[in-house]
């Protein structure tokens, strides 16, 4: 089925299979590796990209969904030397170890804090408990999502 996408800002016209999963799109036909694939049951939470601005499990969302949408990856959030203030944080508060979620948790926490309804570390910590990390950052990770969140508020 041809669909059309803007992943990271850029246009993408597509052939894909009606059964393809934006995840397998991303990693397997457009090499957008950082988005992971874990469990494949949107239990985890590896796969978080943002469409629209929202966060979503990609591995839930069937490509032919979301034709017409903007998706953001990892890879579109930011740039070696000019981080988003959320990877930049991540790195200060070293809120990752294996790395393997990071991609996930920061994606997630940009749409935490677009979506406006977290304030407190225990209103980040519920509503990012979509995201897991089996290295136990959870402490770091809601310190770097706090320290973006009270910049913004402070704005």
């Amino acid at each position: 089925m041809p669909i059309t996408l803007i992943i990271n800002g850029t246009e993408q016209a597509l052939e894909v299979e009606p059964w393809t999963t934006l995840l397998d799109l991303l990693r397997d036909k457009l090499d957008l590796t950082g988005t992971k694939k874990g469990c494949d049951h949107g239990q985890c939470g590896a796969c978080t990209v943002l469409i629209d601005g929202v966060r979503i499990n990609s591995c839930l969302k069937l490509a032919v969904s979301v034709a017409a949408s903007e998706i953001t990856t990892i890879e579109g959030l930011g740039q070696r030397g000019n981080l988003h203030p959320l990877q930049a944080a991540f790195v200060e508060h070293d809120a990752f170890q294996c790395g393997y979620c990071t991609p996930g948790q920061i994606c997630s926490g940009v749409g935490l804090i677009a979506e406006g309804r977290a304030r407190t570390r225990e209103e980040v910590r519920e509503q990012m408990s979509g995201n897991l990390c089996r290295c136990g950052a959870y402490t770091n990770i809601a310190d770097a999502v706090l320290e973006v969140l009270e910049g913004e508020t402070t704005r």
